[in-house]
């Protein structure tokens, strides 16, 4: 069962503010959060079933996954005079993530092999969402040193189309890795899956 996310990267938002300041500075804020969606089920089907029903439902495709995370840029950039230049003066990056994660009603129930499946497949989901929100922190710190890389121009409004433009490949690139992330998850999930429940049986049978 191969998991899934959300992404929802809206375009960072460039704002012009008048500044003279000289010293050019840049701040990432992250915010972090994990929501739960309960899952039914004693039987390995009826379990398959419960997270098809109930996983967050992915609007590009109209499809649900076991687990998503749903990704959101923002931010504000200032500029300031150098003469007759102008320059980036500050950038501010904002980033949102949010993990949905399936959480098993009747695990405390379940019999050792079902809840052996369910532990190794739950813990996979965490680990795949929480790489999807990794790859988006990359990306806004990039972002960030790479607004004030940029050299300055003839007046603002030409440094700000530089922003908007540097904006848009960046949401483009990320997009592109996190999409490149989940095609090679899902081509290696059934061995991972293999490996990760052997090496939990192994562990068992050490105890």
């Amino acid at each position: 069962m191969p998991t899934g996310r959300i992404s929802f990267a809206a375009l960072l938002i460039a704002s012009i503010i008048a500044s003279h300041s000289s010293t050019a500075y840049a701040e990432t804020v992250v915010n972090k959060s994990i929501t739960y969606f309960s899952v039914g089920g004693r039987t390995a089907e009826e379990l398959d079933k419960a997270l098809s029903e109930n996983g967050p439902l992915m609007k590009g495709t109209g499809a649900r996954h076991p687990g998503a995370t749903k990704i959101k840029f923002g931010g504000t950039v200032t500029y300031v005079k150098h003469g007759d230049r102008c320059a980036v003066g500050s950038a501010k990056v904002t980033l949102s993530t949010r993990l949905i994660l399936p959480r098993w009603k009747n695990r405390n129930k379940a019999n050792r092999d079902l809840g052996l499946v369910w532990d190794t497949l739950s813990s996979d989901i965490k680990r795949h969402e929480e790489r999807h929100a990794e790859i988006a922190r990359n990306h806004a710190r990039k972002l960030e040193k790479d607004f004030l890389a940029l050299k300055p121009e003839s007046d603002c409004e030409r440094m700000q189309a530089r922003v908007a433009r540097l904006s848009e490949n960046a949401i483009a690139d990320h997009d592109r890795d996190q999409a490149r992330f989940d095609r090679m998850e899902a081509a290696n999930f059934d061995r991972r899956m293999v490996r990760l429940l052997q090496y939990r049986l192994d562990t068992m049978k050490k105890r």
